[in-house]
């Protein structure tokens, strides 16, 4: 054939944001400041929760597992992005190249699944209340918390296995920040139906049926709601799933905006925005969100402050 006569791609050029290089320092410091705020921010949430006696419900499990995984995207995109600003790109190893989309893909999926398991979470405590704590006991969260690492883990492994044995042997120029799979696959040599084939029947499990099973929550959650009879019981009850509904609201969105909504007339420019916004960005929105609108993580974060200040005399 006449693909072996020519030599395999070792490496991949990540052209990144083609601009200035005015225009890339400031998003350099930009993406740095955020970055940096991201690992802070999350991080002492994730020790608030680890930390404080009254946080030590399903609900903080399980978003303390979302920022576990939201520091693990953003740390897999950002510091080789803030390189390719610098450099005004960057070339990477083609394991480096698989090795990325595979972890990237893996933590995608995992957020998908842990959102779906918190929007039950909150589904059993405003439409089952009086069962709660004994449906969501201590050894069934953890189950939930396993199986949804687990999923994303090795749900991606089969991409990450069909993609590798692709052949590359043209051209190896990647218009974008990260190794994601379309444009990855786009530079293959080989036929990419299975791969494609994949990754569509994989969306199934991963999210169109996460996106069913919280709709039927929140549904039933709404319905809850409206049927309390004061308003302070429904303010009350909308306030403990309000950031949630949130966060899922803006992952989703952004998701859909780079891999479902159609390519026609969506430059190349607004897809590295969105997938800029929902790699990096949305892992700094979602610790936000939940400190601005969440009663405990304010009370525990006001009494971490507190304990650790210095004695002051009288």
């Amino acid at each position: 054939m006449q693909t072996n006569n020519m030599s395999a791609v070792t490496e991949f050029i990540l052209l990144g944001f083609q601009a200035n290089q005015t225009a890339r320092m400031i998003m350099f410091l930009l993406l740095l400041v955020v970055y940096c705020a991201t690992i802070s921010m999350n991080l002492l949430i994730i020790t608030l929760v680890s930390t404080s006696k009254n946080l030590h419900t399903p609900m903080y499990l399980f978003i303390s597992q979302l920022f576990i995984n939201d520091i693990l995207l953003t740390t897999e995109i950002s510091p080789n992005t803030l390189h390719i600003l610098l450099n005004n790109g960057a070339t990477i190893t083609f394991i480096g190249c698989i090795s990325q989309l595979y972890f990237f893909g893996a933590s995608e999926a995992s957020e998908c699944l842990i959102l779906t398991v918190m929007s039950y979470d909150r589904y059993v405590a405003i439409c089952n209340p009086l069962r709660y704590t004994s449906i969501m006991t201590t050894t069934y969260c953890i189950k939930l918390v396993v199986t949804s690492w687990l999923a994303g883990m090795s749900s991606m492994m089969i991409t990450f296995i069909t993609t590798s044995v692709q052949n590359f042997c043209g051209p190896n120029t990647i218009d974008h920040f990260f190794c994601d799979l379309v444009p990855l696959l786009e530079l293959s040599c080989s036929d990419t139906y299975i791969v494609q084939l994949e990754a569509s029947l994989l969306g199934i499990p991963l999210v169109f049926i996460p996106i069913i099973i919280i709709l039927f929550s929140y549904t039933q959650i709404i319905v809850t709601i409206l049927n309390i009879p004061s308003s302070t019981g429904r303010q009350k009850a909308f306030s403990t799933c309000s950031s949630h509904l949130i966060v899922v609201s803006i992952f989703y969105w952004t998701l859909f905006g780079v891999y479902i909504l159609p390519t026609k007339g969506k430059t190349l420019s607004i897809n590295k925005s969105l997938s800029l916004l929902y790699t990096v960005f949305t892992s700094l929105i979602n610790p936000i969100i939940y400190s601005l609108k969440n009663n405990d993580i304010k009370k525990a974060l006001h009494e971490h402050i507190y304990t650790r200040a210095p004695c002051k005399s009288l």
